[in-house]
């Protein structure tokens, strides 16, 4: 039985989603034979090329209207098609000579998107030529990006694919609507590539991981061309969208392009399926088109110390390119460098924020492995992929754990980085800070939310300001660079206490125990505590029908209603001062004016 498992576009262009690594590695281990291929990567290195680029230039010329922002950038067509390769060749590592050629300002087209000498300077000096050239570059593809969005295909975008279509789709039928008209250019890209490796891994099944919204139409597009193409071929779709969106679908729409929804942890319904023994977690149609649950509510699966190595074959060969779009340092993080992504342990050890989908059994259900297996992952990951950096996925990595790591990293005298997400708690002292930065850690991120007292002990965080600010304090003075997610809107919080909230983020980066922050607007989630029982939070549902498509963000109301997307603005605006050192002498308050 073959599988070719299949990262639809768009994810991270910079490193490979860990979904497909993960079952591949465990398929492979229990006698399947199984494939992967990032198509998104894949085609976004077929697109920029100065072929593709000039076709696409070429059908801006026969449009009606045009920009005049576009109607300039049109005029700089030869300019864009000579220098597209160049700029895919130095992001993907293949060419740093142009490094310091594309980090001069003056070599660019003047764009919106131009940042002034002084910007470039305080984010990366004025010898950081590397990373400036990445940012610089970065700024290019995205004006090439708008130009494609609004003139081409209005669903593309560099990291994500008809991604408003999809955000909330409480039916099928505008995906359906959608589904049903002629490809688009980028849609052409994509199937030709697909078809090339259906054609060369001749699969009985293909697996789409939709980890986010901006994944779902172009693995239905897929999908749809495999059932008039090759309609013997079994069609699986899992991953973070189907396990939050449709666990409640009752309309079968979908069934008309996919065969099965499988839920959770896939290891064992995709094992399952493939040796046809009894299905789990898994949704099909029957001949009455009707959705039909099998097992749905079953919590069996493989323990995580069984689940095997990540494997990324298949995928070491692809042109992987570093971007940096914000110069926030924690976001660059993100897209720039070929990171194995890679989890110390499964789901939350803490698991009860309020705030977090909790319920589903994929984050709960908590469970480790021995430190030395652990780390000899880590080796063989290193073996199959040439890279010693790795980002640990975890919901939140164990103090305790990270301390074994640590010392099982120094022992084998491993010379790695890596960077994880964290709980802001005590356990987190100077000694394991310091520790945790001699292993290899150069950075991490938690979660202070709401940053207020009683916000916190609502939402059950399980940390307070001062042990969160104990625990920054010493991750940065040990050397590693620290990241808090921050949220507004909780139900009941009040102005007063969002404002007071910015105050305590101000000390924090004025201390320099914060390097980065990301403000969130709070959202309500079918799976979480707070969507649970709303009212122990202080808020009530909005009563609206259930969706028969995807069902997760709740509307909500609460008697404490302040104008989130004024105070969401003064947020953002004061922290993105604060990243660059400036505006601590401002009251907070004036941030909201």
């Amino acid at each position: 039985m073959k599988i070719l498992l299949v990262t639809p576009p768009l994810t991270q262009l910079n490193t490979p989603y860990p979904a497909t690594i993960y079952l591949t590695g465990f398929l492979r281990q229990n006698g399947i034979d199984a494939g992967q291929m990032d198509l998104g990567i894949e085609l976004i290195n077929k697109l920029f090329t100065r072929s593709n680029l000039s076709e696409i230039f070429q059908i801006a010329t026969t449009l009606p209207k045009l920009s005049s922002q576009h109607k300039k950038l049109l005029n700089q067509a030869d300019f864009y098609i000579n220098t597209i390769e160049p700029v895919m060749n130095f992001l993907s590592g293949n060419d740093y000579s142009l490094a310091i050629r594309f980090s001069n300002l003056d070599f660019w087209p003047k764009t919106k998107r131009t940042p002034s000498e002084d910007d470039l300077e305080w984010a990366f000096g004025s010898v950081g030529n590397h990373d400036r050239a990445i940012h610089l570059c970065t700024l290019f593809l995205k004006d090439l990006c708008d130009f494609i969005n609004i003139n081409i295909d209005s669903h593309f975008e560099l990291i994500r694919y008809a991604e408003s279509l999809c955000l909330r789709l409480p039916e099928f039928e505008p995906l359906q609507n959608e589904l049903e008209k002629p490809l688009s250019f980028i849609d052409r890209l994509m199937l030709e590539i697909f078809k090339e490796k259906i054609e060369t891994c001749k699969p009985e099944y293909v697996a789409f991981t939709v980890p986010f919204p901006g994944n779902l139409f172009s693995a239905l597009r897929c999908s749809q061309w495999l059932k008039t193409e090759y309609p013997d071929i079994k069609i699986v779709m899992g991953g973070g969208y189907v396990n939050t969106e449709l666990r409640q679908i009752s309309n079968s729409a979908i069934f008309n392009h996919i065969d099965y929804l499988i839920f959770d942890d896939g290891e064992l319904p995709l094992l399952r399926l493939l040796n046809e023994q009894d299905l789990l977690r898994t949704l099909s149609k029957n001949e009455a088109g009707e959705i039909v649950r099998t097992n749905f509510d079953s919590k069996e699966n493989v323990p995580f110390s069984q689940t095997g190595t990540p494997d990324y074959d298949g995928l070491t060969k692809n042109r992987y390119f570093n971007l940096i779009e914000l110069t926030n340092p924690m976001h660059a993080l993100w897209s720039n460098g070929r990171w194995n992504k890679m989890m110390l342990a499964h789901g939350c050890y803490w698991g009860k924020c309020a705030f977090c989908d909790g319920s589903l059994e994929y984050i709960k259900r908590y469970e480790t492995d021995t430190i030395e297996k652990i780390v000899d992952k880590m080796e063989q990951i290193m073996q199959q992929t040439g890279q010693s950096g790795f980002h640990f996925i975890d919901e939140a990595a164990p103090p305790a754990l990270l301390r074994k790591l640590s010392e099982e990293i120094l022992r084998r005298k491993l010379t790695v980085s890596y960077w994880t997400n964290v709980r802001f708690e005590k356990s987190f002292t100077p000694e394991l800070c310091y520790l945790m930065a001699q292993s290899g850690c150069i950075a991490i991120s938690g979660g202070l939310e709401v940053a207020s007292p009683r916000i916190l002990k609502l939402i059950n965080k399980g940390i307070t300001i001062e042990t969160a600010s104990v625990s920054m304090k010493n991750f940065t003075e040990a050397g590693i660079m620290t990241h808090a997610y921050l949220m507004y809107g909780f139900p009941t919080q009040t102005a007063k206490e969002t404002i007071d909230s910015l105050e305590v983020v101000r000390g924090l980066f004025e201390n320099g125990w914060l390097q980065s922050a990301f403000w969130h607007r709070y959202a309500m989630t079918i799976h979480s505590p707070s969507g649970i029982e709303p009212k122990i939070y202080g808020a009530n549902h909005v009563d609206i029908p259930l969706g028969s498509f995807a069902n997760n963000e709740i509307p909500f109301s609460t008697e404490t209603e302040i104008d989130l997307d004024f105070y969401g603005k003064g947020l953002s605006l004061a922290t993105f001062n604060y990243m660059q050192g400036a505006g601590y002498e401002i009251d907070v308050k004036k941030w909201f004016r």
